[in-house]
C-alpha cells in the first residue's frame, strides 16, 4: 500500500468517527510525530558528535597516570 493510499484510508476512517475519537487519533499522531522527530534529532546529534574534532586534542595528551598510581583497586 502506498503512502497516499494509507493517508486516504486513514482520513476516510477518521471522518466516520465522532469528534472526540478523531481528536484522540490526532493526539496520537502528534505523539508519534514528536517521538519520530526526537529520535531523528538524537541521531543527528550523535552523528555530529562522532564526526566532530572538538575533543581530538585529548588523543594527543600523554598518559600522566597509570594503574600503579592508584591507592585502591576495585
Amino acid at each position: 500500500m502506498s503512502r497516499n493510499e494509507i493517508i486516504e484510508k486513514t482520513v476516510n476512517a477518521i471522518s466516520k468517527l465522532p469528534d472526540d475519537k478523531a481528536e484522540e487519533i490526532a493526539d496520537f499522531a502528534d505523539f508519534v510525530l514528536k517521538k519520530f522527530d526526537g529520535a531523528n534529532l538524537q541521531k543527528g546529534v550523535e552523528y555530529i558528535m562522532s564526526n566532530s574534532k572538538t575533543f581530538e586534542f585529548l588523543n594527543e595528551d600523554e598518559d600522566i597516570y597509570s594503574l600503579d598510581d592508584l591507592k585502591e583497586k576495585y
